[in-house]
């Protein structure tokens, strides 16, 4: 049988394998959700890999708690080269349920697309990995190995641990990272760049306690405007990122992104303007990216007429491949103290940092990929960067330099992953299923 036909027929399995996937809330934060639905979803991955011929196939306890499902399927060619498939099985917390136009844990057809919690990131890519491994039955002549990871949401980083305390065991000639997505439904892409990242949280205190506003203000300092005066130095009226230290101006060589696509996949109102004087390429892949994402102070319902002795905020910066991470946080430190007005204290907490990565192209492993796209998409695969942040892929680009490191999924814009009303198109499962079974049936080293 033809393989695309093939995997036409198994999509009401996919979808039948994503149901039951998506019904398991695996949001790695006992806090929120048992531990037992992560168990759930480490488990349900073993059962369906070991049908499709993997063995030694278990779970493994990394660092943070997380489980790890490992295994091998391997072929008697003595020269054969191993590819390596990723996918991680928790999930982002639903967020607000009422935001939900269909239950989160539920998957829901909806226009063409089947919407659900972990239906994209990164469920819909582990269906896609059992779809195509389905559709070529025996005919797999690489060696491959599976690592499905269990936090790789909360980036706790239990499988980064984990690759460094065990690297002969998931060493491979080429990992497929499957995490990230096409540049739009039905254009195929593979992603070379990924941002990577610095979260800091910063706290200013200018009083021992409140103040009434009447009485003491216009003489007494206010935190929260001290901080408001800060934050306002991170960016310029153009909304460039103006971080002293930090090149602003870096353009992006790849593949474009229209801006009229941006606004839409972005929900942008009519009204607001794009940031920064680059390209839409370059304000997302190329250059730092300053986000606040959160301020703790008195909400409007409720506040009194007092100055505020203490803010604080918590302040997410991107680094764009070519400028070190450890360097960016230091550049931030240094500004929100150099921004702070009236003598206000400020402290900044260090809370997360990862460093951007780069992936080598035109290796056989690229090579094969392009072929299997442009098979499978009828167009010609083209290359993205990544705003996001995976650290594994430093990781794997470290602990295995001659590796190719492939980043490719379901995940494309409209998926709105990490949102509510996360949805997968069920073409992109199809066609990037048919895509892998081609990269397995034809990559040589």
């Amino acid at each position: 049988m033809d393989l695309r036909a093939h995997i036409d027929e198994l999509m009401p399995r996919a979808r039948a394998d994503l149901a039951d996937l998506v019904a398991i809330r695996s949001v790695a934060d006992p806090r929120q959700f048992p531990p037992a639905e992560c168990e759930r979803a480490a488990t349900w991955v073993v059962n369906n890999f070991a049908q499709v011929g993997f063995t030694d196939l278990g779970l493994h306890l990394t660092a943070d708690g997380s489980q790890a499902v490992f295994g091998v399927r391997r072929v008697a060619a003595p020269d054969a080269p191993t590819v390596l498939l990723y996918a991680h099985y928790d999930v982002q917390p639903p967020l607000d349920d009422k935001a939900w136009r269909t239950p989160p844990f539920q998957l829901t057809p909806v226009g063409g697309r089947w919407y659900g919690r972990g239906a994209a990131d990164c469920k819909g890519n582990i269906v896609m990995h059992l779809t195509a491994l389905r559709a070529l039955g025996d005919d797999v002549p690489v060696n491959l190995k599976l690592i499905v990871e269990g936090s790789e949401e909360q980036g706790t980083g239990g499988l980064e641990d984990f690759v460094t305390r065990n690297p002969d065991l998931l060493r491979a000639d080429a990992i497929l990272v499957c995490d990230t997505g096409n540049a739009a439904v039905g254009a195929p892409a593979a992603t070379v760049s990924l941002r990577g990242l610095v979260n800091v949280v910063v706290t200013v205190t200018a009083l021992g306690g409140e103040l009434h506003s009447g009485m003491f203000g216009g003489a007494a300092p206010d935190a929260l405007a001290a901080l408001i005066q800060i934050l306002a130095s991170l960016r310029d009226r153009a909304g460039n990122t103006t971080i002293a230290g930090l090149e602003n101006e870096q353009t992006w060589l790849g593949a474009p992104y229209p801006p009229a696509q941006f606004r839409a996949d972005a929900g942008l109102i009519d009204e607001a303007g794009l940031l920064g004087d680059g390209s839409v390429s370059d304000m997302i892949w190329a250059r730092p990216a300053v986000t606040v994402l959160g301020i703790d102070c008195p909400p409007v319902v409720g506040s009194a007429a007092a100055i505020q002795p203490q803010a604080r905020a918590r302040l997410n910066l991107r680094v764009p491949p070519g400028t070190d991470a450890v360097k960016a946080q230091d550049a931030l430190t240094a500004q929100l103290h150099a921004a702070a007005p009236w003598g206000v204290r400020v402290s900044v907490r260090p809370e997360a940092l990862g460093q951007p990565f780069s992936a080598r192209t035109g290796g056989p492993a690229y090579q094969a990929l392009s072929a299997a796209m442009r098979e499978a998409y009828g167009r010609e695969m083209t290359t993205l960067g990544q705003g996001g942040s995976i650290p594994l892929c430093n990781v794997f680009a470290e602990t295995y330099p001659s590796a190719e490191i492939i980043l490719m999924g379901v995940e494309e814009p409209l998926a709105a992953i990490h949102a509510p009303n996360e949805s997968v198109d069920p073409t992109e499962i199809a066609r990037l299923a048919h895509a892998e079974a081609l990269f397995l049936q034809h990559y040589q080293r």
